[in-house]
């Protein structure tokens, strides 16, 4: 049975800790933005590509494959949840499998889009996001130990595997967001991705690093 699917680009041009981020040019002025979703109009299987915003100022950097879908403005508020911004999005439109993308993971490959969005429609998993596996001691806030024994330290790869979340996409069929409430169900596909594809840009000095490895990438 074929699946109607959709990905959407949720962006907020009045950011807290880094306003702008998401229209923020690189060393040979492209845009953050557009550098995503030339990536993400290469993935496979997806019917219609958005990005949902409530400022429209936003539609020159958009290429003609990615449609504009205005939000209301009190998404842009800080009490604002993802499953807020999920349900509003699809209560606008409607499809069988969703794909949350943020362009603020730009190095994640075309591969892994397409490996989490086919674990989808092969009926395999309720749900797929990209994360990075860590095998590191960790430490909590309260000063114990968070996943090995301080007393006999192993080594790092005898620790139990963890995964960080890297927000490029969560895949989810809608029925499994309309019962759980949630991006990530009880059967998810992790996609692993390395630690380029792992950079996130929440802060200046993140940019810093992602566009000293976007030139690179650009020059190799």
């Amino acid at each position: 049975m074929k699946h109607k699917i959709v990905a959407f680009v949720p962006i907020k041009l009045n950011n807290e800790r880094f306003p702008g981020k998401n229209l923020k040019k690189f060393g040979d002025g492209k845009v953050l933005l557009t550098y995503f979703l030339e990536k993400i109009i290469q993935v496979k299987h997806i019917d219609e590509f958005y990005v949902f915003c409530s400022d429209e100022s936003i539609k020159p950097f958009l290429n003609a494959k990615v449609s504009f879908l205005k939000r209301p403005q009190t998404l842009d508020s800080q009490e604002t949840t993802s499953q807020d911004i999920i349900r509003d999005f699809m209560d606008k439109v409607e499809a069988d499998i969703y794909c949350l993308c943020h362009c603020t993971s730009p190095f994640v490959s075309v591969e892994h889009f397409n490996q989490a969005v086919e674990s989808l429609v092969l009926g395999e998993f309720d749900s797929a996001f990209t994360a990075r596996k860590i095998q590191k001691h960790l430490w909590k806030s309260d000063k114990n130990a968070l996943n090995f024994d301080p007393q006999n330290i192993p080594r790092t790869q005898d620790l139990p595997i963890l995964y960080e979340e890297i927000p490029a996409i969560f895949a989810f069929r809608r029925d499994t967001f309309k019962m759980l409430q949630r991006r990530v169900g009880i059967n998810p596909c992790i996609v692993e991705v390395d630690e380029v594809e792992s950079v996130d840009i929440d802060y200046p000095q993140e940019f810093y690093i992602a566009d000293a490895i976007y030139m690179n990438k650009k020059d190799s």
